[in-house]
């Protein structure tokens, strides 16, 4: 029995040392251990093939994800991109129709303003022949003759209509001790502006159908300002203001600075851009511009500031001189009122008005 064991075996002592357990096999199982040796060696073999094609798979399944989440990456960003186009497109259309709508709007103007354009042709077109006509007129034999004679009819009427302002509300120059009136006498005045005017001993005033015109209310008011002289000037200039009217009318002059008339509460009205004025504009004949709302000034102190009324009095007279200036003459100040009406009347009624 010692004769079938193998040398492992037979030296038990030496292996004492050795940690591991050291299996003794008999000879007759070792055919069987060995043949189990191999089977195992083989499974390992096949188990390490198995594994290393699962490996193979396993990678080639990895790249594919891999592959497939830069894909899914790539689509997403593609996806942002494709929304913020739509966001830009939707942005595109959104001016694109208001583009379109202003262009309707816009032709349509084109095609009212064509219109009138059409219109004015046709206007000028016949104004055109109109001119034509009279500058045939005026070149035939006593033509400009002929429109001489006109032109001095129209200012006869206009001479005579003004004489009956003039009839209706007389500007007189009374003797007496002055009031604070406007101006000085002025018994000579020429066409270019240049007056030759003095001073009498006794010094005169100027009135508008008996009416003094007294300044000095316009200037400064108090408990004690004479109430009835107030309303005395508040109605020559209710006179003042309807006869600049029927001038301008008859003269065929719009008023630059037009009246609503109201007797002794007429106003005067400012289209021109304007502030409240002060004393300083008034007496530096100046009007300072802001606001393009027309205002109206009274031309009369009763609940009224003394400042508004003195530059509604200021814009009387501008009236004034824009008359006198379209007659070819000059004003005799900023303050003269009934001066400069006087003038206007007797420039007009002279006899070199209608040989103009």
């Amino acid at each position: 029995m010692e004769r079938n064991r193998t040398p492992a075996a037979a030296e038990p002592n030496k292996n004492k040392s050795d940690p591991e357990k050291v299996k003794v096999i008999e000879w007759e199982e070792f055919d069987q251990e060995l043949a189990r040796l191999w089977s195992l060696s083989s499974a390992l073999k096949d188990a390490q093939e198995k594994k290393q094609s699962l490996k193979q798979k396993l990678e080639s399944l990895i790249e594919v994800e891999a592959e497939s989440l830069n894909r899914s990456n790539e689509l997403e960003e593609m996806q942002q991109k494709l929304e913020a186009r739509k966001v830009v497109m939707g942005n595109m259309s959104m001016h694109s129709m208001v583009a379109v709508e202003d262009t309707k709007k816009n032709e349509g103007q084109l095609s009212t303003e064509l219109r009138s354009l059409l219109v004015a042709g046709t206007a000028l077109s016949a104004a055109r022949k109109k001119l034509e006509e009279s500058n045939q007129l005026l070149s035939r034999d006593n033509g400009y003759i002929r429109l001489k004679n006109l032109q001095k009819m129209l200012r006869r009427r206009q001479q005579n209509m003004i004489t009956q302002v003039s009839l209706l509300y007389p500007v007189k120059f009374t003797m007496g001790p002055a009031h604070e009136q406007e101006l000085e006498s002025f018994p000579n005045t020429s066409r270019s502006g240049n007056s030759a005017r003095f001073k009498p001993a006794n010094q005169g005033t100027l009135t508008i159908l008996g009416l003094h015109l007294t300044m000095l209310p316009f200037k400064m008011t108090s408990f004690f300002t004479d109430k009835k002289e107030v309303q005395k000037s508040a109605t020559a200039l209710g006179y003042v203001g309807h006869a600049v009217c029927l001038i301008a009318s008859y003269l065929k002059v719009p008023l630059r600075y037009p009246l609503r008339l109201g007797g002794s509460h007429s106003y005067i009205i400012d289209y021109g851009p304007s502030v409240e004025p002060t004393s300083s504009d008034l007496s530096s004949n100046t009007v300072v511009s802001t606001d393009v709302k027309h205002v109206e000034f009274p031309l009369f102190l009763d609940g009224q500031d003394t400042t508004r009324a003195a530059y509604a009095v200021f814009l009387l007279n501008k009236d004034l001189e824009q008359l006198l200036n379209y007659i070819g003459v000059k004003s005799l100040g900023p303050r003269h009122v009934l001066a400069n009406l006087k003038e206007l009347i007797r420039t007009v009624q002279s006899v070199d008005y209608i040989d103009t």
